[in-house]
């Protein structure tokens, strides 16, 4: 009757182990990152995921022309500042939204500060939530972004990555 009990129980361990194992989250390719900073008396932080170039064609092949994409991967990366700031020459009211970019081939793109702060990436975006648009400028990195990364600075902040630098103005 003990081998038959011990099998049981060594059974049941091995069942318990391997579904805890089972849940166990693996880490993302894309990492959650966050930055905070000052730009005049606003405190200004950005959450988002950093993907990796990894050898691919990122702009006009993974994000798309002309499209709404999410400024990072996974959840649409979201930008909250504590004060109202102006956006290049638009107000925007102190809070937390989604930011996003309407990258373009030849011309500046669009940055988007949307009223729902916590998307699943782009796909149930809606433009009429937005709170603000605004064209900002890009320029060409000399070296290789390999990982999304936002900066801010006194005067605004940059998203970089790949050979692309994205700045939006703030004062």
């Amino acid at each position: 009757m003990k081998p038959i009990k011990n099998t049981y129980l060594l059974l049941i361990a091995v069942i318990l182990s391997a579904s805890a194992y089972a849940q166990t989250p693996k880490p993302r390719v894309s990492p959650a990152e966050s930055v905070t900073g000052k730009v005049g008396d606003a405190t200004i932080t950005i959450h988002y995921s950093s993907p990796s170039v990894k050898g691919r064609k990122i702009w006009g092949g993974l994000v798309p022309y002309d499209t709404v994409w999410r400024a990072g991967a996974n959840e649409a990366t979201t930008f909250e500042t504590d004060k109202d700031i102006k956006i290049g020459h638009k107000q925007l009211p102190a809070g937390k939204y989604g930011f996003f970019l309407v990258p373009k081939e030849k011309d500046k793109w669009i940055a988007v500060f949307n009223k729902v702060p916590n998307q699943w990436g782009a796909f149930k975006y809606d433009e009429t939530k937005d709170e603000l648009r605004v064209e900002v400028k890009t320029s060409s990195l000399a070296d290789n972004q390999e990982m999304l990364a936002y900066k801010i600075t006194p005067k605004g902040f940059l998203l970089n990555w790949e050979k692309q630098s994205v700045f939006i103005p703030v004062k």
